[in-house]
Order: C-alpha cells, then structure tokens, then sequence
C-alpha cells in the first residue's frame, strides 16, 4: 500500500486545480479516498476524529450486502456481475458530472447505491434498463436534491419504482428460476434474458400466492426461489441485517417496527376474520412465509435504515418503521401489486422529517410546560 500510495502523491499535482487534469480531480479523490483515509486536517476547533465516518460507514453496509450479493453470483450467474458493472459504470457517470460542475469529491455514498440496486432488480432485467434506472434514480433521487446528506429519497428504491412504472411488462417477466449448478450458472447464464432452459420468466412467490398458492417456507429461506437478485435468501438477508445491528450502523429501532407491525397488522387481519383462506385462498398467511418472502426483510435491513432518508430521533423512528410495515401489509395484500416494500419506504422517506417536526415540537411544549 506504501508504493500505491507514492503513486497516488505522484500523481496528485496533475489533478489539482491548475493542473491539467484538474477538472477531474472529484474523480482522483474518490479513487483515492476509496483505499485511504482522507488526509484532510480540520482548519479551527474542535478538531475531533470519528472512526466511524461517511467512509467507514458504507463500508460497513457493503460488507453486509456481500452475502447477498454472492448468492446472487451463484443462483444468477456472470449476468448479475454485468449488472453490477453497470450499475457502477452508469450510476458514477452522474456522480461524476455532478461533481464536476459543483467542483466537490465524489461521495462514498454511491457505492452503496451501486450495489444495493441490481440486489433489488429481477436477475433478468435488460442492461440497458439497469443503466436508465440508476441514472435515473442517482439524478432524481439525490443530486438534485444537493447530493449526499441531501437527498429526502432513497435513490436506489427511486431507480426501482421508475422502472417498474415505466416499464412494467420488462420487470415482471425480468424474474428468472435461480441455478444451483455452479458449473452451468458461471459457463451459460450471463447476458441475454431469456437466454437458456434456467433464464424463461417465472412467477415470483408472492405472485404465485396471489393465485392462492403458497410455497415452502423453507425454500424462502435458502434461496431456491424467484426474485429479485439479492431477496432469494431470508437467511443470507438476516445475516447480513444483524451484522448492521451489532455494528450500529443500523438502528434496532427501525428494524423492529417495521416487521413488528407487519406481523402485527397481517396476524390481526386473520385473527378479526376480515381476510380468511375461504374468501381469498392464500393471498393471506402464514404470516411467518410473508414474512420472509419478497422484499420485506432485504428492504428492512438495507434500505429503511438508511441514515439520510430516515428520521434522526428515536420516536420518529418508532412511527416511521410502523408505516413502512403497515402500508407494505395494505398494498401487498390490497392493491394490484404483488409488493409493496419500495412504494411503502418511499412514503416512509415523505413522512420522515414530518415525524421528526412532531417530536421536536412535542418535546419543545413539555419542556416549556415543565419551565
């Protein structure tokens, strides 16, 4: 790392401003930043260092997601890495335009974004629609918003919603049977969908149950089901969620509102006898399957707990997880969607800093009350 390092000190006065790449030179940080630590020093008081910064914190939420996203390597094959590479490729295009004209660094956030988002895509999405749909969603979702910090939507799930809005016929029939050959997954399933027995479009468990049948739990749990690309396994999901808990970068709060209320809402739908198997067979329960199948859990752990888009106090948390789980109960079930876990957290991002206005000021009148 010393000799890269030289390197990059080599280098770095061609990238300044005056120099003759300097108008890349958001471009040069983020590569440099990427393998060390910022060399940026504090110009006045307080001068305080916090371990766990911007940097290390999506560095944290891509450890979680590797499980996920090696799963997918496996059931998917190299179509899911060529899914990734655009990702990256279209996603920091905008990243780097941007930067560019406001003269500031890349941000560290979109690598997250970069990967999170061919999770959240059926496995058979055509390229060319993961490049409009990151692009899209890194435009609408954040940049123009101010960039990084800024952003009231998650822009991975603004990516998604765009494309399954705008072209919906691509996305549903995007969901591929996943491989459990090593050998046949790594050799044939790569980039045309629909190329190969393994790539024909098939129904995704919820769709199935909107149909009245349900699957084996135990399928949702190791993965041999259709799905998005990083949502097969509950199990890997979970993992990958618990090590976000135990590290903090997710807070528990969040994460228990959001399934205690979907368990809560959906058990209590069954129980009061509004929903029953004789009036719509299957679409309702068991809960337990509902709760691993779809994108429940994966936008859970990932994409509820996102720092920027959700509430900073812990009461608005409590509410904010509530609505997500309640509104994915009310359009999974209710609606003409077989999902609804990007159009709930996205309406969890609208009310997020309402909630955090009303504790703020419910806060505010008890403690003048008190005075």
């Amino acid at each position: 790392m010393k000799g890269l390092l030289k390197i990059i000190d080599a280098i770095r006065p061609t990238f300044d401003e005056g120099g003759k790449l300097g108008a890349l030179k958001p471009v040069f940080g983020a590569l440099e930043h990427f393998f060390f630590a910022p060399s940026d020093i504090t110009l006045g008081a307080p001068h305080i260092r916090d371990p766990i910064d911007l940097k290390r914190l999506m560095s944290m939420v891509i450890i979680s997601v590797v499980p996920c996203a090696l799963a997918a390597f496996y059931f998917f094959g190299w179509r899911f890495l060529a899914m990734v590479i655009v990702s990256y490729a279209s996603g920091l295009a905008v990243e780097a335009l941007f930067a560019m004209v406001r003269k500031e660094g890349i941000n560290e956030g979109f690598f997250v974004t970069g990967i999170l988002f061919p999770l959240i895509l059926p496995p058979g999405t055509p390229l060319w629609m993961v490049g409009l749909g990151v692009a899209f969603g890194v435009f609408i979702g954040k940049e123009l918003f101010g960039g990084t910090g800024r952003n009231v939507f998650n822009p991975a799930l603004v990516g998604r919603c765009f494309l399954a809005l705008a072209y919906p016929k691509a996305m549903s029939a995007g969901y591929m049977k996943p491989s459990h050959d090593l050998l046949g997954c790594l050799l044939f399933k790569w980039l045309p969908a629909g190329a190969g027995v393994d790539a024909v479009s098939v129904a995704t468990p919820l769709s199935s149950a909107k149909g009245g049948e349900i699957g084996s739990t135990a399928h949702l749990l190791l993965g041999s089901v259709a799905g998005s690309a990083g949502e097969t396994s509950a199990i890997l999901i979970i993992m990958g969620g618990v090590f976000l808990l135990l590290t903090r970068i997710a807070n528990w709060r969040t994460v228990v509102s959001t399934l205690g209320s979907f368990i809560a809402l959906t058990s209590a739908l069954l129980i009061s006898g509004a929903i029953s198997y004789e009036r719509m067979p299957g679409v309702f329960g068991p809960v337990m399957w509902h709760l691993f199948a779809g994108g429940l859990l994966f936008g859970t752990f990932f994409m509820a707990t996102d720092p920027v888009t959700g509430p900073t106090t812990n009461s608005g948390k409590w509410m904010y997880g509530i609505i997500i789980g309640s509104v994915t109960v009310l359009i999974r079930h209710f609606t003409g969607y077989v999902e609804g876990v990007t159009f709930a957290i996205l309406l969890g991002n609208i009310t997020a800093p309402i909630l955090d206005e009303i504790v703020f000021k419910v806060r505010f009148r008890r403690l003048a009350g008190e005075e």
